[in-house]
């Protein structure tokens, strides 16, 4: 069997959200406040409360702050698809001072007009209710 990276025996996994951008084991679903609290005030810990984040214009978010190898196995999310276009995203790896990936969110999911253009490959997905994949 040929060795290749995305299958190290022994690695050890992490899901990384709007909540615990860093992976941490046991550190999802543990906030109390967030763009959610209204809808799951009465949830508490163990429930999204803070599942999505809010940039305003000219902002930027650290949507992943991890350490050490990996592979990044899947990219999901969900915006104004009117500003796909506006949207900026930078990907960094091993503490390089330019980003790897300078895109903008439409151009990387495929679609960089003005109109909306769902889409179905192996790599991309944009699907009608609104989720980005990668």
């Amino acid at each position: 069997m040929t060795h290749e990276i995305w299958r190290l025996d022994g690695t050890r996994t992490r899901s990384v959200s709007a909540e615990n951008p860093t992976g941490a084991p046991g550190a999802g679903a543990r906030a109390t406040e967030g763009t959610g609290a209204g809808a799951a005030r009465e949830l508490g810990l163990g429930w999204k409360v803070s599942p999505s984040i809010h940039i305003a214009a000219g902002e930027t978010a650290t949507l992943m702050d991890v350490t050490g190898p990996g592979v990044l196995r899947h990219l999901w999310l969900t915006t104004d698809r009117t500003i796909l276009r506006s949207m900026v995203l930078r990907v960094y790896w091993d503490d390089a001072p330019e980003p790897a990936v300078d895109v903008s969110l439409g151009e990387f999911f495929c679609n960089a007009w003005d109109e909306l253009a769902l889409f179905d490959s192996e790599m991309i997905v944009v699907a009608p209710a609104g989720g980005l994949n990668s």
